[in-house]
């Protein structure tokens, strides 16, 4: 058996948070399934391991200062590989891999690249040495690096030409989704009885943190012009974040109160209802989309999404169904779009089509043994020298 020790960032039943929690989530779950031994470090509840059976240790929790979780990190880290041998160590998160490199010894390290850090914290306003520092971290970690894992070729160009990684030693693995717990027998109007929503009215759905880059405002103001035509339109956001209030003020501005409304958190047992009750899904993200984990997550519902050309969303969608692409982000684009397919010019596939899609293509038993693939295959390589 291939035996990893997997350091991710926030435990996802704990915190509910972004892709790469979710996939850390998944990829740890079902990676046993097929040979690997996936042990974890995160943050999360002192629990953490007798819920999980001793597989995912919690080295602090999330809410602790950054020097108590980096300090933490590193003890947790000495206690694991002083009791255990593993093969291959597995970095997703730069913070809390950067405090333990010295402990790695020759063993080889892969790194799932879910992003750059770094220039994720330009955009979202931070200051310039928060850019500085994280970059040094993330350097010294890819130095590290014998491989790297990234979800999409827009990704890859990324990691190649901000971080001077050789494209050789990068592989193209898109994110899963487990689908059996989006599919749902339930009709899109059974589904809105359980979730309180309206019948009779055409509903665009959107799971996003509410933050800069991810476009909201855009859609938001793109409704101001849909719905001049089409009053029955109801946009509903789901998600938290820092532009919460400001996303508020647009929409009282706009007049829109009666056509968006912002949903805040939506647990884990309702998304897949969520989007099972919808007629189209949306994804305005304006930059560093480098997969957009959503997309599966509604096709797997049986929901078609309409997304914009940034990162690696084209990839999931242009191959399967172009009509799904918006010509851009600016709210005019996105404006456009949803009218197409409200005036039937812009062709959605049905919902048997969009989940066999994912079933094909997208399932987690799939995109596993594809990690496992190259997890074995840098172990090969590792054994010859």
């Amino acid at each position: 058996m291939i035996k990893t020790l997997q350091i991710g960032m926030d435990w996802f039943p704990d915190k509910q948070g972004g892709g790469l929690d979710r996939y850390y989530y998944d990829l740890t779950r079902f990676l046993p399934t097929i040979g690997v031994e996936a042990r974890g470090l995160v943050t999360g509840p002192e629990n953490l391991s007798e819920q999980t059976l001793g597989q995912i240790h919690a080295f602090a929790p999330r809410q602790s200062p950054i020097l108590k979780r980096l300090w933490s990190v590193r003890q947790q880290s000495q206690r694991l590989l002083g009791a255990d041998q593993f093969s291959l160590y597995v970095s997703h998160f730069v913070l809390y891999t950067f405090p333990i490199l010295d402990q790695l010894q020759q063993r080889p390290l892969i790194v799932h690249f879910h992003g750059p850090w770094s220039l994720e914290s330009i955009i979202e306003g931070n200051k310039s040495w928060g850019f500085q520092l994280r970059k040094a971290m993330e350097l010294a970690v890819f130095r590290r690096a014998s491989c790297f894992i990234v979800l999409s070729e827009a990704f890859k160009d990324i990691l190649h030409n901000s971080y001077q990684v050789p494209r050789e030693k990068i592989q193209v693995i898109p994110g899963g989704v487990e689908r059996g717990r989006f599919e749902t027998h339930l009709s899109s109007s059974e589904a809105r009885v359980k979730l309180g929503w309206p019948q009779g009215r055409f509903i665009i759905f959107t799971a996003r943190r509410l933050s800069r880059r991810m476009g909201l405002d855009n859609l938001v103001q793109a409704m101001s012009t849909i719905c001049q035509t089409h009053p029955e339109l109801l946009l509903l956001i789901a998600g938290k974040g820092e532009l919460e209030a400001a996303l508020q003020t647009q929409i009282q501005a706009l007049g829109l109160t009666h056509h968006i409304q912002l949903l805040g958190y939506v647990s884990d047992a309702d998304l897949p209802l969520a989007y099972r009750a919808a007629d189209l899904a949306v994804l305005p993200t304006t930059s560093l989309e480098g997969f957009g984990l959503v997309v599966l997550e509604s096709l797997a519902a049986g929901t078609p999404i309409l997304g914009t050309p940034i990162g690696g969303i084209p990839e999931i969608l242009e191959s399967f169904c172009p009509d799904l692409l918006f010509e851009g982000y600016e709210p005019e684009q996105l404006a456009r779009g949803i009218q197409e397919v409200l005036s039937g010019s812009r062709h959605l596939p049905s919902a048997e089509t969009c989940q066999n899609h994912i079933r094909d293509y997208y399932d987690w038993p799939i995109i596993a043994q594809r990690v496992k693939s190259i997890y074995q295959d840098l172990l090969d390589q590792d054994s010859l020298f």
